[in-house]
Order: C-alpha cells, then structure tokens, then sequence
C-alpha cells in the first residue's frame, strides 16, 4: 500500500532523485537493485494506447514485463549481487 505522501515529501526534500535516465548517462555501480513490480506490471499490461489494450494477449504482456525488467537489468543498473523483485496482491479497493 506504501506510505502516504512518502514520494512527495521524498521529491520535494531531494530533488536530484526526479531524473529522466538515458542511455548516454554515466551511471553509478549498484550492489542491490529492488524493483517494485506492480507499476511495471500495471505498465505492461494496460498500454497507453486504447486501440491496442484491447487486442494484448496475456502472451504480448509476459513478454513487454520481460522486456522492461531485461533493460532495467542488463542495460541501466547493472546490479552486482542482488535483484529483488516484489510482487505483492491486488490494491484494497480492487477487493470491494
């Protein structure tokens, strides 16, 4: 469920940490990654073009997860020792 407002208050003391990642920047070595998968999951499986939500097979999504999760790994990170992926349950208003 996460800490209300935490983000905020966390973007707004250390603004440095609102960057937009290319490819070209030198990144920093990681030890540990920790990815949060239900925004990469959500991202995945309801793309921003309507046309194309509708046709998304289970297939295309695996696939699109798999994708972003390889980049974020092999090609941004870069994580030396540890990947810690989690996946929790469904959002407390979706059980109403």
């Amino acid at each position: 469920m996460g800490v209300p407002k935490f983000y905020r208050w966390l973007s707004e003391r250390y603004p440095k940490i609102n960057q937009i990642i290319t490819d070209l920047m030198l990144m920093p070595e990681f030890d540990n990654l920790y990815l949060d998968m239900n925004g990469i999951i959500h991202a995945c499986s309801h793309p921003n073009d309507d046309a194309l939500h509708a046709a998304i097979t289970e297939r295309d999504m695996m696939l699109a997860i798999f994708a972003y999760v390889d980049r974020i790994i092999t090609q941004l990170a870069k994580p030396r020792r540890l990947i810690f992926m989690a996946v929790d349950g469904v959002a407390p208003r979706a059980k109403l």
